[in-house]
């Protein structure tokens, strides 16, 4: 498959995931652009950064602000926070070894993923008296 072709398959469905659920970036463009088109982690997540630094979701934000499904003061904080997170978490990466870099995303992941379907909530009940 033709590369373009593929980073539009990305871009498209990443979008649509990034509008229905609000992810995107290090859920799906990140594992496809290592698994597809074989990026580095790194390469990958700045890429990935990229595509978030231009504004490419201000069409879904606009339809989740008129639905009043936005906290704006809360956005406010939490993008200082990200800006700050960022920062320094580019950082890391180049520090830390590739190999690692791919473990703890996938575990992260599958925490989150885990989180989700009620995993833990769960567990917890198995192990009540």
């Amino acid at each position: 498959m033709n590369d373009v072709v593929l980073l539009i398959i990305i871009g498209v469905l990443s979008g649509i995931l990034s509008g229905l659920v609000g992810v995107g970036g290090g859920i799906l463009i990140v594992p496809a652009l290592v698994i597809f088109m074989n990026y580095n982690q790194a390469s990958a997540q700045g890429t990935s950064l990229a595509v978030l630094l231009l504004p490419a979701g201000i069409l879904a934000v606009m339809n989740y602000y008129k639905q009043g499904a936005i906290n704006i003061n809360h956005a406010l904080i939490i993008a200082g926070g990200f800006v700050a997170g960022a920062y320094f978490g580019s950082k890391l990466v180049f520090v830390i070894p590739k190999e690692t870099m791919r473990i703890l995303l996938g575990i992260f992941l599958m925490i989150i993923a885990l989180k989700f379907l009620n995993f833990f909530t769960f567990l917890s009940g198995l192990f009540k008296s």
